[in-house]
């Protein structure tokens, strides 16, 4: 058990996000095979993605799945590769947990805080840490969203029947 105190809470899965070549192959298992909704889209020329966002489960215990392809496969970011592209994570207090991440020796990705696809500000965990910033994905892409009052209320009052 961890001794280190933290001045926020990871709430649960957010998303995952896969990525590929076709995102209409993606859709074929991820919509047609298994039945989750498509709830929306995201094009960004700068984040070389199009994306189908897709959703499981309902209100704030949803899970998204995002279906990605690059808009060019021969410019970076490459989000078919790898093909588990990043897990994002409910975070209760983003910037709070920004600055204590940063703290500690964690590197982040660049852009810092900002809108993502879903509408939710968001930064990711870069995949290696450096010299520097030692702590890092171990090769995983990690995206930390902040929750919505609803999400974290709802996670609370799960952990309260718990407690």
């Amino acid at each position: 058990m961890s001794l280190i105190t933290r001045p926020f809470k990871v709430l649960g899965i957010q998303q995952i996000a896969i990525g590929g070549l076709d995102k209409y192959k993606l859709q074929t298992l991820w919509i047609d095979m298994l039945g989750l909704e498509m709830t929306g889209t995201y094009k960004s020329e700068r984040e070389n993605v199009d994306e189908d966002i897709c959703a499981m489960g309902v209100g704030p215990f949803k899970v998204e799945v995002d279906l990605m392809q690059p808009i060019d496969p021969e410019k970076k970011p490459a989000v078919h590769n790898t093909p588990l592209n990043h897990v994002g994570l409910w975070i209760d207090n983003l910037p709070v947990a920004v600055e204590w991440l940063s703290q500690q020796g964690v590197r982040f990705a660049p852009g810092g805080i900002r809108k993502g696809a879903a509408g939710f500000d968001i930064c990711f965990i870069h995949p290696k840490g450096n010299e520097e910033l030692p702590i890092g994905g171990e090769g995983v892409l990690i995206e930390l969203v902040q929750a919505p009052e609803e999400v974290v209320k709802a996670f609370s009052a799960l952990a309260a029947q718990y407690a």
